[in-house]
């Protein structure tokens, strides 16, 4: 089977692309990223075209099993002096927990605030020219996509999470000809696209000097957000703008909340409300999740050289501004918290924490995964190899019937979404 074929047949028709870009970026003339009609970037492929880079497959996050996580992270972090290594969180200098306290990081980040800190900190320092990072859109048809920013101010403008389809080729075009140093952040699959993208592009792998990397659930289709806007009186055409992560006063970092701006009645209109309150809020349910996700066994992007996230842990998470857990893995960034400790307020924690703050991601990306793998395995059906194998981790009949109905809650979501626009009727996508 010629490379295209197999891009095609296992990866994309069996829906394990996450549209990352990496693909297209090495084939700018065969390969385009568009949106698919469930609202998810993916890669689509030209077979008219005859120019194809031979090493595709090898970039691809969720083909390439040959270079896992465990082995990127190996070749990039085990020579450093002192570096830790876990079964969770990969490669590791130290773990903090904490915030920062100096300026408006915190106040107008999702959380603890370290995400446009350290980004901010690395121009400053003159480690780093430009930053890599996802911003509100210009494009009509994309709420968000990846863009550079140069100073503190560009980089607030994008300081939000943003639980949307993204891709980063056309952005790692701008790399390539233009020669500065970057900043790359990313969710860990992106993280570790990147990773093989430079193995492969000797351009990149230059001009990209650090990676910070995003603790993540899973990546959403378009219509999350178009859902959250919906329910509240936003029709998903009519939709402009969403901040995904508000902090509510008063209430524990767990419980945030939503902005939507859109048109209503031919107006401009911004609704505010408790995430918990609507009715996609929940992370457990899987609506709208990639397939690629539920394939994934990299929670905390393993090959960043700074994973940031949120301290779900009951001595932090009552504090409405918000708590980061940081793992550190590069040595300049290293030093960068040991000069500007006066800037945060940071205690070390220990690797058995850091996977406290996200058990119910790891159940679900490590022993879920083992039994889903199983799965695949009963229907002769090819998966993506990873490091957990098939049925290698005992799960109780309970867990798998809970594994087994978030599989069908995330095939439900997209069938009953399109129910639901056909008709122009929310209540009827609450039926799942």
């Amino acid at each position: 089977m010629d490379i295209k074929r197999e891009l095609k047949e296992k990866v994309i028709n069996n829906d394990y692309c996450i549209g990352c870009g990496a693909c297209a970026f090495l084939n700018n003339e065969s390969i385009k990223m568009e949106k698919n009609s469930d609202g998810q970037l993916w890669a689509v492929i030209d077979f008219d075209k005859k120019t194809f880079n031979e090493n595709t497959l090898n970039v691809c996050p969720f083909y390439n099993s040959k270079l896992n996580e465990t082995v990127l992270g190996k070749e990039l972090y085990e020579s450093i002096v002192d570096i830790n290594h876990d079964i969770y969180q990969g490669y590791y200098l130290t773990n903090y927990a904490g915030h920062v306290i100096k300026g408006q990081y915190r106040e107008k980040g999702s959380s603890g605030g370290f995400g446009s800190w350290i980004a901010a900190k690395l121009l400053e320092e003159g480690l780093v020219d430009k930053v890599i990072h996802v911003k509100s859109s210009s494009n009509s048809d994309l709420l968000f996509e990846y863009q550079i920013s140069n100073n503190l101010k560009e980089i607030q403008e994008g300081s939000k999470s943003r639980y949307y389809p993204i891709e980063m080729s056309k952005v790692l075009e701008y790399v390539k000809q233009n020669d500065h140093r970057y900043l790359f952040i990313g969710i860990p699959c992106f993280i570790k696209a990147l990773r093989l993208l430079q193995k492969e592009d000797e351009i990149l792998n230059e001009r990209i000097k650090f990676t910070l990397g995003l603790v993540c659930g899973h990546l959403k289709s378009e219509f999350f957000a178009k859902s959250f806007g919906w329910e509240l009186g936003i029709k998903p055409k009519d939709l402009k703008d969403i901040d995904f992560r508000i902090k509510l006063k008063n209430k524990p970092a767990s419980s945030y909340g939503v902005k939507v701006t859109g048109l209503i009645n031919d107006e401009i209109t911004t609704i505010e409300s408790p995430t918990r309150d609507l009715y996609v809020s929940s992370w457990g349910h899987g609506y709208f999740k990639y397939n690629a996700c539920e394939y994934c066994d990299d929670v905390l992007s393993e090959t960043a050289d700074i994973t940031i996230g949120d301290a779900w842990l009951p001595e932090y998470s009552k504090d409405p501004r918000g708590t980061n857990i940081i793992i550190i893995r590069n040595k300049k960034i290293d030093e960068l918290f040991s000069k500007n400790r006066e800037e945060l307020e940071i205690e070390e924690i220990s690797a058995e924490k850091i996977f406290q703050s996200q058990a119910g991601g790891f159940r679900h990306r490590r022993d879920a995964l083992s039994y889903r793998l199983y799965l695949k395995e009963l229907n002769n059906e090819w998966y993506p190899k990873k490091r957990v194998k098939p049925n290698e981790i005992e799960v109780t009949k309970k867990r798998r019937k809970i594994y087994d109905m978030r599989l069908k809650l995330r095939e439900e979501s997209f069938r009953n979404y399109h129910k639901a626009v056909l008709l122009d009727d929310f209540n009827v996508f609450k039926k799942i």
